[in-house]
């Protein structure tokens, strides 16, 4: 059963009402167990990797990760709908 509309609307709003680094760790820490924020944390660290252009294999081996992660990742991040791009630029000019 799809998730209602709604439902997806809250979270969004909730993402977007989250303002500084300790609001994010806190929010985090309460809503994902230890094993998804190991997991997000990981698909960010590689899709950093492919847009600094590594090949999967380094990333990979890197991560510690399977290829087949490495080609979601890829795959995502060239045909998703924009948003590692975005965020990629975005912390970058923070840094």
């Amino acid at each position: 059963m799809p998730i209602p509309r709604k439902h997806l609307q809250e979270l969004h709003e909730l993402f977007a009402a989250i303002d500084t680094i300790k609001e994010a760790e806190m929010f985090i820490e309460d809503m994902f167990t230890p094993q998804e924020v190991e997991s997000l944390a990981e698909r960010w660290q590689l899709i950093k990797q492919l847009e600094q252009g590594k090949p999967q294999r380094q990333i990979a081996k890197d991560l510690n990760v399977s290829i087949c992660k490495i080609t979601k990742g890829s795959r995502v991040l060239k045909y998703g709908r924009g948003a590692f791009p975005y965020f990629l630029k975005k912390l970058g000019k923070q840094k």
